[in-house]
């Protein structure tokens, strides 16, 4: 084929590829058309581009090497070889576009992420502290968690580097996580996968996370403050396990009865706190003489703040409002 013809060719691929990704914008005029050029640019992911190159070019091989056995028909067309190779390299484009997840996933080692009927991506990156944490094995158990549970391998290095610690409290949190990961790993209502993908430019755990977030088009299971608010300012979803638990923490209001063991003194004069069963933090005014005893409270106000809800509360009987 001569360099004309390589020419007019790719020329012809370009615009059939350019016109395949535009079919599907609404606007008919001109200006439209550019408007959708630039957002189609401007969202196209480097995967994208790499899958349609490398389909475009598998393609173009093949059809190339069809024109040998095609100069054997007893019929001689000059424009036919173009054909083929035109057609070829449009067919590996459109397949290599159409199965991108499988491509990605021999060449990178991700796992294909297969989104649930009517709804997106369901899958959820667990990190280290929602792994120490543990009430994440007792959620899949209900089976509330729908989707692939990932875990990265830089992930399980850490909760590693954890276990290993000289610190014994570090080391019984980094054993427990581990433990917890192989209850999970068991259960059958939750698929756990662990990924090698790795960012070995980032050093930080959590912007690793985040990253592999945004690669993946996944959720992020965690209860950790800072993650929480770094992943929200960088447009990634996430699932905090601790506003979970303070939404199911059943709801008092101002005049309920509280019956509180007082374990310890609070910040202020005379202040005694004591925790209900799932962990709410209640205050007790005058309450510091009542440590180690178990007292019947009023509720006066609810607190809500990022780290869970306080409750207020005065001794029964007393006349303070």
């Amino acid at each position: 084929m001569s360099k004309s013809g390589w020419l007019i060719l790719a020329l012809i691929v370009f615009v059939l590829i350019l016109f395949y990704f535009l079919s599907r914008k609404k606007e008919n005029s001109f200006l439209g058309l550019f408007e959708s050029l630039a957002q189609f640019f401007n969202h196209l992911s480097a995967i994208d581009v790499l899958v349609a190159l490398g389909g475009l070019v598998v393609g173009l091989v093949i059809g190339v090497l069809l024109t040998y056995p095609i100069s054997f028909l007893p019929f001689k067309n000059p424009s036919l070889p173009l054909a083929v190779t035109l057609i070829c390299g449009v067919l590996g484009f459109a397949v290599f576009m159409w199965r991108k997840e499988d491509i990605v996933t021999i060449f990178t080692g991700i796992p294909r992420l297969k989104p649930p009927r009517g709804g997106g991506n369901s899958a959820k990156i667990l990190d280290t502290s929602a792994i120490v944490d543990g009430r994440i094995a007792d959620i899949c158990k209900t089976g509330f968690v729908e989707g692939d549970l990932l875990i990265p391998r830089f992930v399980l290095r850490e909760l590693q580097q954890v276990a290993d610690s000289q610190d014994p409290l570090k080391r019984q949190r980094g054993r427990r996580g581990l433990d917890i990961l192989n209850r999970m790993r068991k259960e059958k209502k939750v698929n756990v996968k662990i990924i090698d993908r790795d960012f070995p430019e980032i050093r930080d755990v959590d912007a690793k996370l985040i990253k592999l977030a945004k690669v993946l088009e996944a959720k992020v299971i965690t209860n950790d403050f800072n993650l929480n608010k770094i992943a929200e300012l960088e447009g990634v979803e996430v699932l905090n396990i601790n506003d979970l638990s303070n939404a199911l923490k059943p709801y008092v209001l101002p005049g309920e009865e509280l019956r509180v063991q007082v374990i310890r003194e609070g910040k202020e004069e005379n202040q005694g706190v004591g925790y209900l069963d799932d962990g709410t933090m209640v205050v007790v005014e005058e309450g510091k003489k009542y440590i180690n005893t178990t007292i019947d409270t009023v509720v006066t106000s609810v607190l809500q703040t990022p780290a869970g809800r306080m409750i207020f509360a005065k001794l029964k009987g007393s006349g303070r409002s």
